[in-house]
């Protein structure tokens, strides 16, 4: 589903000292092709914060859904067609239900549910979440079929669960970093306070398929005393992992250092190739005809069942626009 490898490549690149003008709001795929890896880099400001602020969530549940957001562009931003890619979780914990809908090619929207009396101080994104599930959907249009990959949330970050999927369902050798933080900036009207966040996917893409094996999974029913054959990682990938293990979450949320400066302290002494960014923007899909169309969905006495106030209106969960449409425009018989 996400993997990387079709980008495509021009016999020669031109070789230049890498930029260090910072862009926001934008996926930044590269190669490091001495490794055989290839990756993406996501830097999100204020689209980030447009879609966090419209709910003023609470700091942690914020962070959460900003990590949510920064994993969806690293996956989504790999479709090849108008299609849309959906990142939801449901489960037991202090937020039940989170969903980011990105359509291809870079349009994002974002909602989390949470329940504020079991919020604590010091909870991390694997207590936030609990237990339950993470689906990852890829829609390709009304005459096709959906893709659905499913991995269990068992306590884990975002980070596990997307290490799992691509264990599990892509076989692909991955390693995902998501970084969420608020900046507080002065300001002469006091101090501002904005969202950022960054994140970074990295694939073992060798040419010869047997240097990217994994270990076999646990089938859950092997004899007991049975080994299974110990598989050696390539020494590429295991540098590769080294050098994206070394980046810290203020690098990837820096406002001040550069993607290009970012994959270059990385990947210098290898060489690194990085490719045109593709932009991302917070916009809801929702308008007051596809409302009125939803509403028209409903059964008649649960339509009726909206009027309050000689009105129907209606709450978009993931921008908080607000439609008011008059019990006729509704479709309520009198």
């Amino acid at each position: 589903m996400s993997q990387i490898s079709d980008i495509k490549i021009p016999a020669e690149a031109p070789i230049r000292a890498p930029s260090s003008v910072p862009v926001d709001d934008a996926v930044l795929p590269f190669e490091v092709d001495a490794l055989d890896q290839r990756g993406r880099l996501t830097r999100m400001g204020p689209a980030l914060d447009d879609i966090l602020t419209k709910h003023d969530y609470p700091a942690p549940v914020g962070k959460l859904l900003g990590e949510a957001i920064v994993l969806t562009t690293l996956l989504g931003s790999s479709l090849k067609f108008d299609g849309r890619f959906i990142l939801q979780t449901q489960t037991d914990g202090p937020v039940s239900f989170l969903i980011v809908d990105f359509q291809a090619p870079d349009r994002l929207r974002a909602y989390a549910r949470y329940d504020a009396t079991r919020l604590k101080d010091g909870q991390d994104s694997g207590s936030l979440l609990g237990k339950g599930h993470l689906a990852m959907t890829v829609d390709q249009g009304p005459d096709m079929s959906r893709y659905q990959g499913l991995v269990a949330l068992d306590g884990g970050d975002l980070e596990d669960a997307a290490h799992e999927y691509f264990l599990r369902s892509e076989q692909i050798p991955t390693r995902v970093r998501l970084a969420v933080g608020e900046e507080w900036r002065g300001g002469g009207q006091g101090p501002k306070h904005r969202w950022r966040a960054g994140g970074m996917l990295l694939q073992f893409l060798p040419k010869a398929a047997e240097r990217a094996r994994q270990p076999d999974l646990d089938p859950g029913d092997a004899p007991p005393g049975v080994v299974a054959p110990e598989v050696v990682e390539d020494d590429a990938w295991i540098e590769g992992q080294s050098l994206i293990a070394t980046v810290e979450d203020v690098e990837l949320i820096d406002p001040d250092l550069s993607g290009e400066r970012l994959l270059y302290r990385l990947f210098h002494e290898r060489g690194v190739r990085v490719f045109p960014p593709l932009p991302l923007r917070a916009q809801c899909s929702c308008s007051r005809d596809a409302v009125s169309a939803m509403l028209k969905s409903f059964a008649a006495k649960d339509r009726a069942e909206m009027v309050k106030d000689d009105k129907v209106e209606v709450t978009c969960e993931f921008c908080s626009s607000v439609y008011q449409f008059t019990p006729h425009e509704a479709g309520v018989e009198e």
